[in-house]
């Protein structure tokens, strides 16, 4: 398991030394949607780590931890499970129907289809998850009249510049060009639709929602059926295998380590502006895709070696020639980013070696 590396033990740490806002969230009950994911397994993390190291009994965050299988969440989180603070809340954001206790004060939805290999096979469950999910917790608030939703985007949402624009960071106010017809944009569009649903629903009945835009995540919480290719490299690089880079990897993104992420979304649930999007992006860490490639082969002493992809794994690919976003406004409330593209790239390999090292010891006592 991921908690026995002494590394991701040390990254907690750290990131939750640079989270005071975390105090505001004492005594209080959170809502973590998709908490066996890349992202939102990290912020259950942080809190779990906040409450065994700075917290009194009577001060615990109580984490329910929402998703449709209590073994993949029991596989992620082990023992941890068990705690009295840690509860385990079956959740299906595209079935609609789900039933939350009447405690929660914050709600961090992170559920939802992120594998870009299923857009293309199920663009339907794509976007009403996204949209479906999203009302039904945004309705949740605003029956109970109180609480604060932060909803996890996407950078996705910015579409394509036009020709000839500037290849700059994206703001949080700068739209592209989203083909409403292409079904691989169902995860754009719908990412869309939701953010305006957390708006309206801000307007018209005063619900507090946040909004974040994060760009390339990464980081040890990805699954080892992570498709998306900072996390199939960072697999291939901890178990020594060659990174087989299918283009030549001349986008530019804004890759952030999984804990920069989680301390980013705390921020922006604390004190972000209601109604706001706010990007997730560590200026240390923007870097092309070949460049993060480059640093994952160096880290897993690998090669990278360069194939065509074929007619469906182009499909896959996202279009944005430069996705990189500017994280102004969300620097502007305090935050900063602690891993740097080589810091955080270093540690997710040393991560994922170790828990590989861990794994292969015990099947060879059994």
């Amino acid at each position: 398991m991921i908690y026995e590396s002494a590394q991701w033990i040390g990254d907690l740490d750290e990131t939750l030394q640079a989270m005071p806002q975390l105090a505001a969230l004492k005594g209080h009950a959170v809502l973590i949607t998709g908490a066996g994911g890349l992202i939102c397994s990290a912020a259950a993390d942080l809190l779990l780590r906040y409450n065994e190291t700075c917290c009194a009994p009577q001060e615990y965050v109580k984490v329910y931890a929402a998703g449709r299988s209590e073994k993949r969440m029991r596989d992620r989180f082990g023992e941890l499970l068990d705690r009295p603070y840690f509860r385990f809340l079956s959740y299906d954001a595209s079935a609609g129907g789900n039933s939350f206790p009447d405690d929660i004060d914050f709600i961090i939805h992170g559920a939802g289809n992120a594998n870009p290999g299923l857009y293309a096979k199920e663009p339907v469950q794509t976007m009403l998850g996204n949209i479906r999910g999203m009302q039904e917790l945004l309705e949740y608030a605003r029956t109970r009249g109180r609480g604060r939703v932060l909803y996890i985007s996407s950078s996705e949402v910015y579409g394509l510049r036009a020709d000839g624009a500037p290849a700059v960071p994206f703001r949080e106010d700068e739209y592209g060009f989203v083909d409403i017809l292409n079904p691989r944009n169902c995860y754009a569009a719908s990412k869309r639709a939701a953010e305006t649903l957390c708006a309206s629903y801000a307007a018209q009945y005063g619900v507090e929602a946040v909004i974040v835009r994060p760009g390339h995540i990464y980081g040890p919480t990805a699954s080892l059926s992570d498709s998306r290719v900072s996390s199939a490299w960072a697999y291939k690089a901890a178990e020594g295998e060659d990174i087989v880079m299918k283009s030549a990897g001349t986008q530019i993104r804004s890759y952030c380590y999984c804990l920069d992420c989680a301390s980013a979304i705390f921020k922006v649930l604390t004190d972000g502006e209601t109604a706001r999007a706010y990007n997730i992006s560590n200026p240390d860490s923007i870097v092309s895709i070949r460049e993060m490639g480059e640093l994952l082969a160096e880290y897993g002493h690998v090669k990278m070696v360069r194939e065509e992809a074929n007619e469906a794994e182009k499909k896959n690919f996202n279009p944005m020639d430069n996705s990189s976003l500017d994280s102004t406004a969300l620097m502007e409330l305090g935050w900063r980013g602690l891993f740097s593209a080589r810091k955080g790239f270093a540690h997710t390999v040393e991560i994922l070696r170790s828990m590989k090292q861990v794994n292969d010891k015990k099947r060879l006592q059994r």
